[in-house]
């Protein structure tokens, strides 16, 4: 999403990043991505359960297309950083457009379980043209 930023901004998205580990690893991970977006704290994961990002099992996070896809990203130079407080805590996307209307919620069912930006980018581009 950050190669795409320009684009993302050109559109108003508004970008926000939300996480459940407290206030020094979030500190942490905005020095080590050097993140530009609001990162809002969820420590009691009211904000996960409201969207039913559940907890993953230990096979979501440790299976063969997992460890495929982690080895690949640090082949490419990209290392994981310390982790959180929760390995099998499931992540995801949720596009609200600017009425409050949820245009996509997407829950991941493993750590690279993502929408891609090109999805995010048509589905806002879509939400626009309709509220025109």
């Amino acid at each position: 999403m950050r190669q795409r930023e320009k684009e993302l901004e050109s559109l108003s998205v508004h970008v926000k990043v939300v996480t459940f580990d407290g206030e020094i690893m979030a500190r942490s991970y905005v020095q080590d991505t050097n993140l530009n977006w609001p990162l809002l704290l969820d420590t009691n994961r009211e904000l996960y359960r409201a969207y039913q990002m559940e907890r993953g099992s230990w096979w979501s996070i440790s299976n063969p297309l997992a460890i495929f896809r982690y080895v690949t990203l640090i082949l490419r130079g990209w290392f994981p950083g310390q982790p959180g407080r929760d390995l099998r805590q499931m992540g995801g996307d949720v596009v609200v457009d600017p009425a409050g209307i949820i245009r996509l919620h997407h829950v991941s069912c493993q750590p690279h379980d993502r929408p891609s930006i090109e999805t995010l980018l048509t589905l806002v581009s879509r939400s626009r043209e309709h509220a025109d």
